[in-house]
């Protein structure tokens, strides 16, 4: 069936512990993490820290994201614990975008694992969405080693549900005239923007499955959840009228959110959550040519209630690590303990990157590069370090070269 509009979903499968395995393989590992039972995320000798991410053979095992390792070492005493790398993570979404970005101008990203894409404008360079689609899968498996899910639809948040089918490394389809059959006989847990909370209110209601939210009284939805009903009630019937966003009307701000699968409940995991949201951010920011004075950071919880809080800056700044600082502060500053469905990062107040500024008296205060552990200069190291590696690995290949670190004793 034609469509006016068709949009592809992006996502990486299991991005934090792919990314990993496919750097271990390249660096001499005979085991592939993905294949056996594996997370990533705080260490296995202390049993501290939560998992990030998990292999399919781990979810076998009961493992869930965002769950204690001492627990999971629990239920898998063999299990391999990985440390989190988002120097790693940052170089392979990097590549990953790199590589959207030179087949389409129309592209989205959601975080620094996933995004969308604009297929209708290069409709005709393809023989079907789906060929589309797979070519897309098996370039980004040849050319990285890791592999991502496909998403197709007539609008974005069906795409986004499809990509989430079976997994990994598969193109699935939904486009609205297939919910009824693909969609509606899922449990409504299963719905994008479905948390834990808004799950456990359906279920009272008597709505189990997908199907059974599109067809209930809209009333009766939003006198139980607000607005938030009316979302997933729209949602559940394929209603979603937005658009690709590559560009930001006046240069007012740069933001990005995301809805967590399960509610967060420490520190450690938000962090995580937060840098890949400012690494997208950052991604944004150095496509549009710009740096920002402004960070803020949202929260929204189980119980749906929001607050933000924002922070001017000493400088201007543009990279993911200098983002991930200040919102980490603002986070920390925020956060009541409560668990937490969204987290949002934006900067506004936005200039022109080449545009003059007064320094900050951290700018120039510390005469040692070794001693200066100052927000400003150190901003000016990774801006000029993200540059040259970007310029290296254009003309070489991204695996020319990769970021290194001194442990401090």
């Amino acid at each position: 069936m034609p469509m006016d509009k068709i949009f592809f979903h992006i996502d990486v499968n299991s991005a934090f512990l792919s990314w990993t395995a496919t750097k271990r393989i390249k660096d001499g590992d005979p085991r592939d993490l993905r294949l056996v039972p594996a997370v990533i995320g705080g260490d296995r000798d202390k049993r501290h820290g939560i998992v990030l991410a998990k292999s399919i053979p781990a979810k076998a095992y009961g493992i869930e994201t965002a769950e204690p390792i001492a627990s999971a070492l629990r239920k898998c005493p063999g299990l391999i614990v990985a440390p989190p790398d988002f120097n790693l993570y940052s170089s392979m979404s990097h590549a990953m975008f790199d590589y959207l970005y030179s087949l389409t101008p129309d592209i989205e990203p959601a975080s620094v694992d996933e995004g969308y894409l604009y297929y209708t404008p290069i409709a005709h360079l393809y023989e079907s969405p789906q060929a589309a689609a797979d070519t897309i899968r098996q370039e980004i498996r040849t050319r990285f080693g890791f592999t991502v899910n496909v998403g197709i639809s007539d609008c974005k948040v069906l795409a986004k549900m499809a990509s989430d089918f079976t997994k990994p490394d598969k193109t699935h389809t939904l486009f609205s005239y297939e919910i009824q059959n693909k969609m509606w006989p899922l449990p409504v847990g299963n719905l994008f923007l479905c948390g834990r909370s808004a799950t456990a209110t359906l279920h009272k209601l008597g709505i189990i499955t997908i199907g059974d939210l599109a067809q209930t009284d809209l009333e009766i939805l939003t006198s139980n959840l607000k607005s938030h009903g009316r979302t997933l009630w729209e949602f559940a019937n394929g209603i979603d009228s937005s658009e690709i966003v590559t560009e930001f009307p006046d240069a007012k701000g740069i933001g990005n959110s995301t809805t967590v699968e399960h509610d967060v409940t420490t520190e450690e995991e938000a962090s995580a959550i937060l840098y890949s949201l400012c690494e997208s951010v950052s991604n944004r920011m150095h496509h549009h040519e710009v740096k920002a004075s402004l960070v803020t950071v949202e929260i929204k919880y189980a119980t749906f209630k929001s607050c933000s809080r924002q922070q001017s800056l000493p400088s201007p700044v543009e990279t993911a690590k200098a983002l991930h600082e200040a919102s980490v502060t603002l986070f920390r500053e925020l956060w009541n303990g409560e668990p937490i469905r969204l987290l949002g990062v934006r900067v506004t107040k936005l200039l022109n990157r080449d545009d003059p500024v007064q320094l900050s008296i951290f700018d120039c205060d510390y005469p040692s590069l070794q001693e200066s552990e100052s927000p400003g200069f150190d901003e000016t190291r990774s801006l000029k370090l993200e540059n040259a590696l970007r310029d290296i690995r254009g003309r070489f290949g991204n695996d020319s070269v990769s970021k290194g670190y001194i442990k401090k004793k």
